[in-house]
């Protein structure tokens, strides 16, 4: 039995469709399932048994003999300033799971985030010796820090285990993420509506407007990589996962156009100063890390991916 946490969520949803494509299950799906909205991700999906995520840790070994966990699950919202709240669910929950795997000889592949990241001053290399010194700009992301650095001092361990450390992640079942969402889809309802996009303004002379970079991966690029560690089992790390390439959001924007066949129209405006003095204005992973276990894949473009993503799923209000 394969347990995916976050089920109903954005990734957590794509992979098992992905696990049900592969012929791979049966899956125990783990989650909050009180939301309706995010329910309408498993629609259709071929799911062994659902469990409320605060009775699956309880005795995650009363469900069935579990061979592999993919702990997608999180508490995701980068505003959220209850700290006690993202500790218990980003950080206890995940230190309870890890430690049952490992009691119980489990392959554990679980969420961090490129959030840990912070504004850079260390780079963006996955190399374990500088994790503990990474500074993230927000409670969420010193959750999934203090769950990286507390596994790196570990002796006892899963058979084998990955932490990965996801950045700009965009594709279809995003809908009910609200704010959260990506900018495509924020981006393509907003061209439909009004036909024109916002995008932030710099304030900082070195870049001009839009111009500020993301890492951003399709979903479908992220499941490969998933599907690729967990048939491989490389050696057990925290692994970067984004494409290895920047681009800007103008790039993007141009790409929703594109996509929508609509003529470029950006508007530009301010970044609140809540949030200015903390904007990142560029993230860009290492991957050097994950192509030396063997993974050669190439990542799908900016470009291709968005258009697959609007003219597929967006535009036919369609699921993964």
């Amino acid at each position: 039995m394969i347990v995916v946490t976050g089920a109903a969520g954005f990734i957590g949803s794509c992979l098992i469709k992905r696990l049900n494509t592969e012929g791979l299950g049966p899956v125990l799906a783990v989650d909050d399932f009180t939301d309706a909205a995010k329910n309408k991700n498993l629609e259709g999906k071929d799911i062994f048994k659902q469990v409320n995520r605060l009775e699956f840790i309880k005795n995650p070994g009363q469900w069935g003999t579990i061979d592999f966990v993919f702990h997608i699950g999180a508490r995701t919202d980068t505003t959220e300033l209850d700290t006690q709240l993202l500790h218990q669910l980003n950080t206890e929950y995940t230190t309870q799971l890890w430690n049952y795997c490992t009691q119980n000889k489990v392959p554990f592949i679980y969420a961090s985030s490129a959030a840990t990241y912070g504004l850079a001053e260390n780079g963006f290399n996955d190399n374990h010796e500088g994790i503990p010194q990474l500074k993230p700009l927000n409670p969420y992301g010193q959750s999934k820090q203090d769950f990286d650095v507390w596994v790196l001092q570990q002796t006892e361990t899963p058979p084998f285990w990955a932490g990965l450390k996801f950045f700009n992640v965009f594709g279809p079942n995003e809908y009910h993420k609200g704010r959260m969402a990506s900018v495509v889809l924020h981006g393509s309802a907003q061209i439909k509506e009004k036909g024109f996009i916002k995008l932030f303004r710099s304030h900082l002379p070195e870049y001009t407007d839009g111009q500020q970079v993301r890492d951003f991966i399709y979903v479908k690029d992220l499941l490969d990589v998933i599907l690729y560690l967990y048939n491989t089992r490389p050696e057990s790390a925290i692994y970067n996962l984004g494409t290895g390439q920047a681009r800007s959001w103008n790039d993007l924007a141009n790409a929703i156009f594109k996509a929508l066949k609509k003529p470029v129209n950006i508007e530009y405006i301010d970044i609140p100063e809540d949030i200015r003095e903390k904007y990142q204005y560029y993230t860009e992973a290492k991957m050097q890390k994950l192509i030396k276990t063997g993974y050669s894949k190439p990542f799908t473009s900016l470009e291709v991916a968005v258009e697959d993503y609007v003219n597929t799923y967006l535009l036919t209000n369609s699921y993964y």
